[in-house]
């Protein structure tokens, strides 16, 4: 194993804790907008476990991962269904990298075409 998932989101739920004291507006402001996603039962909450996961890792937030992995998995989730939704976020990613290429290309002609001008 790569990390002490456990022990980690032990140690993360601790910080978080203490951020509560430290700026408890901050931390309800994300309770509230964690929880309105959850208000409906369209996706269910496999389905939503899922988008998490996938955001979780374009974003590469540890403890999102870890949440949402116990979450999932409490969900009904299986390892299998993870991994395809892990997929669709990998091929997102390369997607968006390949998209954002062309926006350096346009940046390098534009300013390629500003030192020639200048």
């Amino acid at each position: 194993m790569m990390m002490d998932w456990n022990q980690y989101h032990k140690e993360l739920g601790a910080r978080i804790g203490e951020l509560m004291k430290l700026s408890p507006d901050t931390v309800r402001g994300y309770q509230t907008l964690s929880a309105a996603n959850s208000k409906t039962s369209i996706l269910g909450e496999k389905t939503r476990q899922l988008i998490s996961l996938a955001v979780a890792i374009t974003t590469h937030c540890d403890g999102c991962i870890v949440v949402h992995t116990e979450a999932a998995l409490k969900a009904g989730a299986s390892k299998e269904e993870i991994a395809e939704a892990l997929g669709v976020a990998v091929g997102m990613n390369a997607g968006a990298a390949l998209v954002y290429s062309t926006r350096v290309l346009d940046a390098v002609d534009a300013k390629s075409a500003a030192a020639h001008a200048g």
